[in-house]
């Protein structure tokens, strides 16, 4: 009797068969980049939440104190709308099949980089290397995906 695993292997075995073996690696590639955009979104998404639930959770991670009155509402709904208009565009990209979906992601993750730059440069903020990083990097992955991801333009 077959278990699950042989009749995953054996289907592997069909896919790489059909595709050859560069198709198969592709596919996998694919695959890959899909779970790892869709992960993104989740965390994005959860992060957009602990803004509008509890912020004084999230803020320490970002280096921020919580302000008071409108200081507050503009860091809870500004931060809340980054974070969930990222996740939800990631979301809509992979649900869709639509590239256009990824381009917000990529432009607010990379204005965000561009931002803590020239507040370094010109306001004397510090350099946060630890959170320009990641942006960059997850807009270039979000970029990667753009290209090989979208059924449609």
């Amino acid at each position: 009797m077959k278990t699950p695993l042989d009749r995953l292997l054996a289907k592997s075995k069909q896919a790489q068969s059909a595709l050859g073996l560069a198709g198969w690696a592709e596919l996998v590639a694919n695959r890959i980049l899909s779970i790892l955009v869709l992960l993104l979104a989740v965390i994005f998404i959860v992060n957009g939440l602990r803004w509008l639930v509890a912020p004084a959770g999230i803020a320490p991670e970002l280096g921020l104190t919580l302000g008071h009155g409108v200081g507050l509402s503009t860091q809870v709904g500004d931060l809340a709308a980054f974070f969930l208009t990222i996740g939800v565009c990631l979301l809509s990209a992979l649900v869709s099949g639509r590239r256009s979906f990824y381009y917000p992601a990529i432009l607010l993750l990379s204005i965000a980089a561009v931002g803590r730059i020239i507040a370094w440069l010109i306001h004397d903020a510090a350099l946060a290397l630890n959170l320009i990083a990641p942006e960059l990097i997850m807009a270039i992955i979000l970029l990667i995906a753009s290209r090989r991801l979208p059924d449609e333009a």
